[in-house]
C-alpha cells in the first residue's frame, strides 16, 4: 500500500488565485498568442493539442498554416491525411494530428459540429485528457476548472514545498483538488489556467533559475522563503531510454529519392521515411541489400553520424548517400516497394519525421 500524500502548507493555495490573476492580466500583451486574440472553442482545443510538449513560440507558425488550410471542425474533420501530415511535420508526436482529425469526425456526427461544452463529452474525445478537457472548459466556456499540466504542478510544488512526485497521477489528482475549490467561473477561469502557463513558462522556469525577484507570488512562495526553489519540484527518476542504431540510405536515381511508407502502426506510424535498416550497416552490406533491391549503385558515399531522441528510444543513426545507375527508377520492382519523389515534391506533399531531418539536406 502507497504511503499517504504529504500536502502542508495548503491554505496558502487560496491566497494565490487573486496576485496571479491580477499579473496576468497586467502583462497579457506583453505575451501576444494568436489563439489568445480569438480564443474560440476551435482554436483553443486547437492550441491546446499543438502545445503539447512544444514551446509556444515553435508552435505559431504551425498553429497559423494549420488554420489557413483547415479553417473550421468542417474542414478538418474531412481533412487529406497526406495534407495534415505534411502540415504537422517538425511537430512530432503525429498521433496528435490524426486524434484531431478523429474527434473532428465525431464533433460533427455525434454533437452537431460544435465543440461539447461538457467536460465528460470532451473526455470522451480522441486525443483529448484531463488537462485538455479542463483548458478547453475554462478558456472557451468559463467552466470552473483547472488544468493541471508540468507548470501548475511546479509552481505549487514550490508555493507549498511539496515533495511529492509530480510525475505520479496521484499527485497531479491532488494538486488539482486542492485548486478546485478556488477557481473563479466565466473569464478569470480561462485567464488562471492561462497565467499559470505563462508565469511557467517566464518566471518559474523548468530549468536554470527561476526569476523569484519577478513573481507575482514570491511573498507566498515557501520556496522562495527558503531559498529553495530548484530543489522543487521533485520527480521520480526517468527510466534510461533504450538505445537502437538504424542506418539511412539515400537512394538517388537522377532527380528522384526513393521513399518508404512506414507501417500504420508502431512508432511514426504512417509517414515517409528514407529507406533504412536496423544496425549499423556497411558499405558491404548496403551494397548487399541495393542488389536484393534489384539496384545497382555508381557510387556509395558515407554521411556523418547523427542522433535522433524520441521520449523512449534514442536511434543511433548512420547514414549512406548512393547514386543508382540511369536505368534502375523501377517504382513497383524493388523489392521493399519504394516511392520516388524530387526534393521539390518531397518539400511540398511528403511528411517526413524530424528524427530523418538530419540528412534532408544531402538530397538536394
Amino acid at each position: 500500500m502507497k504511503p499517504a500524500l504529504i500536502l502542508d502548507h495548503t491554505d496558502i493555495i487560496g491566497e494565490i488565485i487573486a496576485p496571479l490573476l491580477t499579473w496576468y492580466k497586467g502583462q497579457a500583451q506583453t505575451r501576444q498568442l494568436p489563439w489568445r486574440e480569438a480564443p474560440t472553442p476551435y482554436h483553443t482545443w486547437l492550441s491546446e493539442i499543438m502545445l503539447q510538449q512544444t514551446r509556444a513560440t515553435a508552435v505559431i507558425p504551425y498553429y497559423n498554416r494549420f488554420l489557413e488550410e483547415f479553417p473550421d471542425i468542417s474542414t478538418l474533420a474531412n481533412a487529406d491525411e497526406e495534407v495534415l501530415m505534411k502540415l504537422w511535420q517538425g511537430l512530432g508526436y503525429y498521433s496528435r494530428a490524426r486524434n484531431l482529425k478523429k474527434a473532428a469526425q465525431v464533433i460533427l456526427q455525434e454533437h452537431q459540429g460544435k465543440l461539447p461544452q461538457d467536460q465528460k463529452q470532451l473526455l470522451s474525445l480522441p486525443g483529448i485528457g484531463r488537462y485538455t478537457a479542463n483548458a478547453i472548459a475554462s478558456i472557451a466556456y468559463g467552466l470552473p476548472l483547472p488544468a493541471v499540466d508540468g507548470n501548475v504542478l511546479r509552481v505549487i510544488a514550490r508555493v507549498i514545498t511539496c515533495r511529492e512526485d509530480i510525475m505520479a497521477p496521484r499527485t497531479r489528482k491532488a494538486f488539482e483538488e486542492l485548486l478546485l475549490p478556488h477557481y473563479p467561473e466565466g473569464q478569470d477561469a480561462g485567464a488562471l489556467n492561462q497565467a499559470f502557463m505563462d508565469l511557467g513558462a517566464t518566471i518559474c522556469l523548468p530549468h536554470g533559475v527561476p526569476h523569484c525577484a519577478h513573481c507575482p507570488l514570491a511573498k507566498l512562495c515557501l520556496a522562495k522563503e527558503t531559498g529553495t526553489p530548484q530543489d522543487f519540484p521533485q520527480k521520480a527518476a526517468a527510466k534510461a531510454k533504450r538505445k537502437e542504431e538504424r542506418t539511412i540510405l539515400l537512394i538517388k536515381q537522377g532527380n528522384h529519392i526513393a521513399l518508404h511508407k512506414r507501417p500504420n502502426q508502431g512508432l511514426l506510424a504512417g509517414l515517409w521515411e528514407f529507406p533504412n535498416l536496423t544496425g549499423q550497416l556497411d558499405r558491404s552490406k548496403v551494397k548487399e541489400y541495393l542488389r536484393q533491391q534489384q539496384l545497382t549503385p555508381l557510387k556509395i558515399e558515407k554521411l556523418p553520424a547523427a542522433k535522433h531522441i524520441f521520449s523512449h528510444i534514442t536511434w543511433q543513426l548512420t547514414g549512406w548517400k548512393i547514386q543508382l545507375a540511369p536505368a534502375d527508377l523501377r517504382i513497383a520492382e524493388t523489392k521493399d516497394n519504394f516511392t520516388w519523389a524530387t526534393p521539390a515534391e518531397i518539400a511540398s506533399q511528403f511528411s517526413i519525421p524530424t528524427a530523418f531531418a538530419h540528412y534532408i539536406s544531402y538530397i538536394k
